[in-house]
């Protein structure tokens, strides 16, 4: 399996444990595939849930970019929301996993068509 199998293998794992959920795999891998170089790089693979930048920058980069979402208030409910999802005292948010949610939440799964 190459590095990147081995992420999905990994996100998948998280999504069905920690979140509850039970993955799309075509969808992950092509949300993981969307996150490009930044799921091997420790920092940029995963979301700091209680840094207001970061969040702002999930919100802008990938709801608003990304998936085409209108800005307004339920874009922070929803990824708090996600955040609550994963486990607040889980300390690696990882970011597909969290843009997986959110795709998910928002029923955008085309955007990946």
């Amino acid at each position: 399996m190459s590095k990147r199998d081995d992420l999905i293998a990994k996100y998948a794992d998280d999504l069905k444990n920690k979140c509850g959920m039970s993955p799309d795999m075509d969808l992950l891998t092509k949300v993981t595939i969307g996150c490009g170089p930044a799921i091997y790089n420790a920092d940029a693979s995963t979301v700091a849930g209680t840094q207001e930048s970061e969040l702002e920058t999930v919100k802008n980069n990938f709801l608003i970019k990304k998936l085409g979402l209108a800005d307004g208030p339920q874009l922070m409910d929803a990824i708090n929301s996600a955040i609550e999802t994963y486990g607040k005292s889980e300390r690696n948010k990882y970011r597909a996993v969290i843009y997986y949610m959110l795709t998910k939440h928002f029923g955008k799964e085309s955007v990946y068509g």
